[in-house]
């Protein structure tokens, strides 16, 4: 047989993680999930927006991801906001939990993706942006907007 073949298909993104962070690096790690919510992932009933991972007892968490409730789930149905655990090698989480504790670096989920069959997260090592960072961040996106717009009526 030959290599793997890999799908990757983005279920949800944290567009306000590129906004107020600058991503350094990023890491994929699985998701601790149980039936339903793995059934309303499938349905793309997934808010990144104000989840966060913290390292508790040597243990990957996110916080703060909100699954909606699947409808057919009944008694079986979790909390939606519940605390779950991210799959990482204990070497890469440890070493995560150190720059995290030294160089004020914060662990954010950036997204949310199939990988074959099996849910990943892919966690960016973020560190916090200024005002005035989102400020020129906003105004170089204006900028290049209006230089593709330009060059769109030019190339008319």
């Amino acid at each position: 047989m030959g290599k793997e073949q890999t799908h990757l298909k983005t279920i949800a993104q944290n567009k306000k993680a590129f906004h107020d962070y600058f991503v350094e690096e990023s890491f994929e790690a699985g998701i601790e999930l149980c039936g339903t919510e793995v059934k309303s992932v499938r349905n793309g009933k997934v808010n990144l927006k104000d989840s966060w991972c913290s390292v508790v007892g040597g243990e990957l968490l996110v916080n703060g991801m909100h699954i909606s409730p699947y409808e057919q789930g009944n008694i079986f149905n979790r909390d939606p906001m519940r605390v779950r655990k991210l799959l990482m090698h204990k070497k890469e989480i440890m070493r995560l939990f150190g720059l995290v504790k030294q160089d004020g670096y914060s662990l954010i989920p950036v997204s949310i993706y199939w990988k074959g069959s099996r849910v990943k997260v892919q966690v960016g090592l973020c560190k916090g942006k200024k005002l005035y960072d989102k400020r020129n961040d906003l105004a170089a996106k204006a900028a290049k907007r209006d230089i593709e717009r330009a060059m769109k009526e030019r190339n008319r």
